[in-house]
Protein backbone atom coordinates (compact mmCIF):
# COMPACT_ATOMS: atom_id res chain seq x y z
CA UNK A 1 0.00 0.00 0.00
CA UNK A 2 2.85 2.41 0.82
CA UNK A 3 4.45 1.74 -2.57
CA UNK A 4 1.21 2.55 -4.39
CA UNK A 5 0.81 5.77 -2.38
CA UNK A 6 4.37 6.89 -3.24
CA UNK A 7 3.82 6.06 -6.90
CA UNK A 8 0.61 8.11 -6.95
CA UNK A 9 2.39 11.07 -5.29
CA UNK A 10 5.23 10.88 -7.81
CA UNK A 11 2.79 10.77 -10.72
CA UNK A 12 0.81 13.77 -9.43
CA UNK A 13 4.03 15.72 -8.84
CA UNK A 14 5.21 14.94 -12.39
CA UNK A 15 1.90 16.06 -13.89
CA UNK A 16 1.85 19.29 -11.90
CA UNK A 17 5.46 19.99 -12.87
CA UNK A 18 4.70 19.44 -16.56
CA UNK A 19 1.70 21.75 -16.33
CA UNK A 20 3.77 24.49 -14.72
CA UNK A 21 6.46 24.14 -17.38
CA UNK A 22 3.84 24.55 -20.10
CA UNK A 23 2.70 27.82 -18.50
CA UNK A 24 6.19 29.19 -17.91
CA UNK A 25 7.23 32.21 -19.97
CA UNK A 26 9.66 31.49 -22.79
CA UNK A 27 13.35 31.49 -21.93
CA UNK A 28 15.96 33.59 -23.67
CA UNK A 29 16.87 30.55 -25.76
CA UNK A 30 13.33 30.17 -27.12
CA UNK A 31 12.94 33.92 -27.65
CA UNK A 32 16.01 34.05 -29.89
CA UNK A 33 14.61 31.64 -32.49
CA UNK A 34 13.97 33.49 -35.73
CA UNK A 35 10.28 33.97 -36.50
CA UNK A 36 9.40 32.14 -39.74
CA UNK A 37 8.20 34.32 -42.61
CA UNK A 38 4.86 32.48 -42.73
CA UNK A 39 3.92 33.62 -39.21
CA UNK A 40 1.74 36.74 -39.32
CA UNK A 41 2.64 37.44 -42.93
CA UNK A 42 0.47 40.47 -43.71
CA UNK A 43 1.92 43.03 -46.10
CA UNK A 44 2.24 45.96 -43.72
CA UNK A 45 3.24 48.23 -46.63
CA UNK A 46 -0.29 48.03 -48.06
CA UNK A 47 -1.79 50.38 -45.47
CA UNK A 48 -3.29 50.69 -42.01
CA UNK A 49 -5.80 47.85 -42.36
CA UNK A 50 -2.91 45.45 -43.07
CA UNK A 51 -0.85 46.93 -40.22
CA UNK A 52 -3.75 46.36 -37.81
CA UNK A 53 -4.23 42.80 -39.08
CA UNK A 54 -0.56 42.12 -38.47
CA UNK A 55 -0.76 43.55 -34.94
CA UNK A 56 -3.87 41.45 -34.23
CA UNK A 57 -2.14 38.32 -35.52
CA UNK A 58 1.04 38.91 -33.47
CA UNK A 59 -0.94 39.79 -30.33
CA UNK A 60 -2.96 36.56 -30.60
CA UNK A 61 0.08 34.44 -31.53
CA UNK A 62 2.24 35.58 -28.61
CA UNK A 63 -0.44 36.45 -26.06
CA UNK A 64 0.00 40.20 -25.85
CA UNK A 65 -0.95 41.84 -22.53
CA UNK A 66 -4.41 43.33 -22.98
CA UNK A 67 -4.91 41.45 -26.23
CA UNK A 68 -4.97 42.77 -29.80
CA UNK A 69 -7.00 45.89 -28.97
CA UNK A 70 -4.40 47.08 -26.45
CA UNK A 71 -1.53 46.42 -28.87
CA UNK A 72 -3.28 48.45 -31.59
CA UNK A 73 -4.01 51.21 -29.08
CA UNK A 74 -0.32 51.45 -28.12
CA UNK A 75 0.84 51.52 -31.77
CA UNK A 76 -1.77 54.16 -32.61
CA UNK A 77 -0.63 56.29 -29.67
CA UNK A 78 3.08 55.86 -30.43
CA UNK A 79 3.13 56.36 -34.19
CA UNK A 80 -0.37 56.88 -35.56
CA UNK A 81 0.05 53.37 -37.01
CA UNK A 82 2.84 54.63 -39.31
CA UNK A 83 5.68 52.10 -39.79
CA UNK A 84 8.11 54.82 -40.90
CA UNK A 85 7.43 57.14 -37.95
CA UNK A 86 10.58 58.71 -36.54
CA UNK A 87 11.24 60.78 -33.45
CA UNK A 88 14.48 62.83 -33.46
CA UNK A 89 15.10 61.70 -29.87
CA UNK A 90 16.01 58.26 -31.23
CA UNK A 91 12.74 56.34 -31.44
CA UNK A 92 11.40 54.79 -34.62
CA UNK A 93 8.77 52.62 -36.21
CA UNK A 94 5.24 51.62 -35.29
CA UNK A 95 5.95 51.11 -31.59
CA UNK A 96 8.68 53.80 -31.42
CA UNK A 97 11.48 51.43 -30.46
CA UNK A 98 14.69 53.03 -29.15
CA UNK A 99 17.02 52.85 -32.16
CA UNK A 100 20.12 52.28 -30.01
CA UNK A 101 18.57 49.13 -28.49
CA UNK A 102 16.84 47.89 -31.62
CA UNK A 103 19.57 45.54 -32.97
CA UNK A 104 19.76 43.63 -29.68
CA UNK A 105 15.99 43.50 -29.29
CA UNK A 106 15.50 42.37 -32.87
CA UNK A 107 18.01 39.56 -32.30
CA UNK A 108 16.52 38.58 -28.94
CA UNK A 109 12.94 38.45 -30.21
CA UNK A 110 13.45 36.58 -33.45
CA UNK A 111 13.85 39.30 -36.08
CA UNK A 112 17.64 39.56 -36.58
CA UNK A 113 18.99 42.00 -39.13
CA UNK A 114 15.59 43.64 -39.70
CA UNK A 115 15.22 47.41 -39.78
CA UNK A 116 13.32 49.20 -37.04
CA UNK A 117 11.24 50.61 -39.92
CA UNK A 118 10.20 47.12 -41.04
CA UNK A 119 6.60 47.10 -39.83
CA UNK A 120 6.37 43.34 -39.34
CA UNK A 121 9.64 43.21 -37.38
CA UNK A 122 8.71 46.20 -35.21
CA UNK A 123 5.33 44.67 -34.39
CA UNK A 124 6.61 41.20 -33.59
CA UNK A 125 9.51 42.46 -31.47
CA UNK A 126 7.27 44.91 -29.59
CA UNK A 127 4.50 42.39 -28.91
CA UNK A 128 7.00 39.76 -27.77
CA UNK A 129 8.76 42.35 -25.59
CA UNK A 130 5.47 43.35 -23.97
CA UNK A 131 4.63 39.71 -23.38
CA UNK A 132 8.00 39.02 -21.75
CA UNK A 133 7.45 42.02 -19.43
CA UNK A 134 3.78 41.07 -18.95
CA UNK A 135 2.75 44.68 -19.68
CA UNK A 136 3.12 47.61 -22.04
CA UNK A 137 4.85 49.63 -19.28
CA UNK A 138 7.95 50.29 -21.43
CA UNK A 139 5.70 52.44 -23.64
CA UNK A 140 5.26 54.94 -20.82
CA UNK A 141 2.85 57.46 -22.29
CA UNK A 142 0.87 54.88 -24.23
CA UNK A 143 1.11 51.64 -22.26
Amino acid sequence: MIERHNLRRALVAALIGASLLALAPPTAATEAQEVPFEVCNYDWQQGRWHVKQLIRCAAKRWGSPGGPAKAIEVARCESGLRPRAYNPNGYAGLFQQATRYWPGRADAFGMPDRSVFNGRANIIVSVRMARSMRSWSAWAGCG
